[in-house]
């Protein structure tokens, strides 16, 4: 006998579903350095918040490193991501500190999505004129005519 598809059923299942993806993302450590600037506990969360999303692209636990400057006029950030042997980096410069944080994030992102991308595809190696030959001379095909 099928259990009943009621409400609660269902609801449990929803729950459940989506407690599953949060246990597989990886941890993302992040770090947020500031250079001639004072350090504000807004813009640190801010930059935790939006670059701990690049994680979700990764397998493994990640460090994350931002460095914000400021130069006169000009907001300057940095970031690297590390995970294992694999890192990426990305540079902005604009005149908010916010919306570098922005443009970083979104950059890291976009490359890791395009790394991710590539070791999904990978590369298939063609097979060499031996294994091609052999497997012509294996496929069955109609009796050849004897020849005389």
């Amino acid at each position: 006998m099928k259990p009943r598809e009621g409400k609660r059923n269902r609801a449990a299942a929803r729950e459940r579903g989506r407690q599953a993806p949060a246990a597989s993302t990886p941890e993302a450590r992040v770090a947020v350095t500031f250079r001639h600037v004072e350090p504000t506990e807004a813009i640190k969360v801010y930059g935790e918040r939006k670059l701990a999303h690049a994680a979700k692209h990764l397998r493994r636990a990640c460090e994350i490193h931002l460095i914000l400057t400021v130069d006169k006029y000009r907001q300057h950030g940095e970031v690297t991501v590390k995970s294992g042997r694999f890192a990426v980096t990305a540079q902005e410069e604009t005149k908010d500190l916010y919306s570098v944080i922005d443009l970083l994030a979104d950059k890291v992102e976009r490359q890791l999505r395009r790394h991710v991308e590539k070791k999904r595809a990978g590369k298939m190696r063609s097979r060499s004129t031996g294994e091609v030959l052999t497997a012509v001379e294996e496929m069955p095909g109609p009796p050849r005519p004897a020849r005389r």
